[in-house]
């Protein structure tokens, strides 16, 4: 077999750049095409260039529709309206989508689901391996302790960052969720200002901090009387979110129609 034919959406952005480096320095892989918008001004640059690798004779271009035809995976790390759009694309030509947008709502991650009746589709708000064994570990220590521990989720990154609680606080919150079989909507505290009064028994808190270069780290806390578990994640750097999409995307890389997750990449589904 060939190598593993990979399309990266949104080529120029940060990771949209450590993807095409990723993906030139992986045995199996080739970068075949990245998209931006026109009026971007990375707009027909090499890829190679953007990534600091030197030309390789593939440029940015604008037709998204195409980079499905060309792909055997595409990658998307973009903004929710578009991965929705994306999703679309997938189900129309059948290419497999990996898509890392974090914020999506219940409705646009419903719409992506649809999509993957018709294509192999895989959504994570973390690519990172490590962080991917962290949300089994908290279902499964949430599962074991009852509401006498406090669950709170913590969370740190880069001042640029526009979404909060960020989508791996949420991963790992719903990870604590699921392991006291309750819905995460249900008992999800996010906001705390002002006079609020005790904690309740049995939410589940979110903490977010923002600021310098943090490229992520998240702790989940379980607090009891006399004791506390504390569960934590640390990104040194954002190649561990290149290296695991690349790890997932070969993963992806002729399965059948479907929704999947980086549990099945790992081997955790149950």
């Amino acid at each position: 077999m060939g190598d593993c034919k990979i399309g990266i959406l949104g080529c120029a952005g940060r990771m949209g750049r450590m993807l095409i480096a990723a993906t030139h320095d992986r045995a199996g892989c080739a970068v075949v095409g990245g998209t931006e918008p026109a009026g971007s001004p990375s707009f027909g640059k090499d890829l190679g260039e953007l990534a600091g690798l030197g030309p390789i004779g593939i440029l940015a271009a604008e037709d998204a529709s195409a980079l499905f035809t060309a792909s055997d995976v595409v990658i998307d790390f973009t903004v929710p309206a578009a991965s929705v759009a994306h999703a679309d694309m997938a189900a129309e030509s059948g290419t497999a989508l990996l898509i890392g947008t974090t914020g999506l709502t219940g409705d646009q991650i419903a719409m992506i689901e649809a999509a993957g009746n018709k294509a192999p589709i895989l959504i994570a708000a973390n690519m990172s391996l490590g962080v991917n064994l962290l949300l089994e570990v908290v279902e499964q220590v949430a599962a074991a302790l009852d509401e006498d521990y406090d669950i709170e989720v913590l969370e740190m990154h880069h001042r640029h960052k526009v979404d909060s609680p960020s989508g791996t606080a949420l991963a790992l919150g719903k990870a604590a969720a699921a392991g006291r079989g309750v819905d995460l909507e249900a008992v999800a505290d996010k906001v705390r200002d002002g006079i609020v009064g005790a904690r309740k028994r049995g939410d589940i808190g979110f903490a977010t901090l923002r600021g310098g270069d943090v490229s992520g780290e998240h702790s989940v806390i379980f607090a009891a009387d006399g004791e506390r578990v504390i569960l934590s994640h640390k990104a040194s750097n954002r190649e561990v979110f290149s290296r695991g999409a690349i790890t997932a995307a070969q993963w992806l890389n002729g399965r059948p129609a479907g929704v999947y997750s980086m549990k099945d990449v790992l081997g955790l589904s149950k």
